[in-house]
């Protein structure tokens, strides 16, 4: 790292240090009261990615930097772990996993998931958090229940799209089904749902936005 990449983390270390002596908002904070602001955070995140401005994503970068060494601040307090530990743990789990690359006479072709199963997790959805949006949900778990197969392009869903068109009787579970299996379908051609609904909201925003402007 840079001698100067290094002065900015010390000077935003240092600068959090003192908030948190003299500011009456920052003294208060604890990391549940900050969770939802980090939250709030990584989707103005997302949304800087998406829209491709350099300067926001800059912005919002700095803010989820930020909110990670303020948890480390906190859990110092605590006494629970230190911010070395957290950087040192991150390494040593990016070194594990990357058998490959550091530790090729133990390398036997797993993949990424497989890896991780390794690690002593009892089941390859473990890691996907319940409170994921939906989507996003089903683009993680499949992506998993993928990984763990040779063919990682093949369906894992098993749910026949037919010709994608619901029936007028169409039930919740059967069109829950029928989302389901357009997002493996999706990720069996290499796109990411996610991305593109996403892609697909911000242009039927700018249509309709143009079409009240006109």
């Amino acid at each position: 790292m840079e001698s100067k990449t290094c002065t900015a983390f010390e000077r935003l270390s240092g600068i959090l240090d003192t908030l948190r002596k003299e500011c009456p908002w920052d003294k208060v904070q604890t990391m549940k009261s900050l969770r939802y602001l980090t939250i709030e955070e990584v989707h103005e995140l997302s949304e800087a990615i998406v829209s491709g401005n350099a300067d926001d994503l800059k912005k919002e970068l700095g803010d989820v930097a930020m909110h990670i060494l303020f948890y480390c601040k906190i859990a110092e307090e605590q006494g629970l772990f230190t911010t070395e530990d957290v950087y040192n743990a991150i390494c040593d789990k990016l070194i594990d996993r990357h058998p490959f690359i550091y530790r090729k006479d133990e390398y036997h072709g797993e993949s990424w998931e497989q890896l991780k199963m390794r690690e002593g997790r009892k089941d390859v959805l473990e890691g996907v958090p319940e409170s994921l949006p939906a989507l996003v949900k089903a683009v993680r778990m499949q992506e998993k229940v993928a990984g763990m197969r040779e063919d990682k392009k093949k369906p894992v869903a098993n749910i026949p799209l037919g010709n994608c068109q619901p029936a007028e009787d169409c039930s919740e579970a059967e069109f829950g089904d029928l989302l389901f299996a357009l997002v493996d379908w999706a990720r069996c051609h290499g796109i990411n749902a996610d991305d593109a609904l996403c892609a697909a909201n911000q242009r039927f925003k700018q249509t309709i936005s143009s079409q009240v402007s006109s």
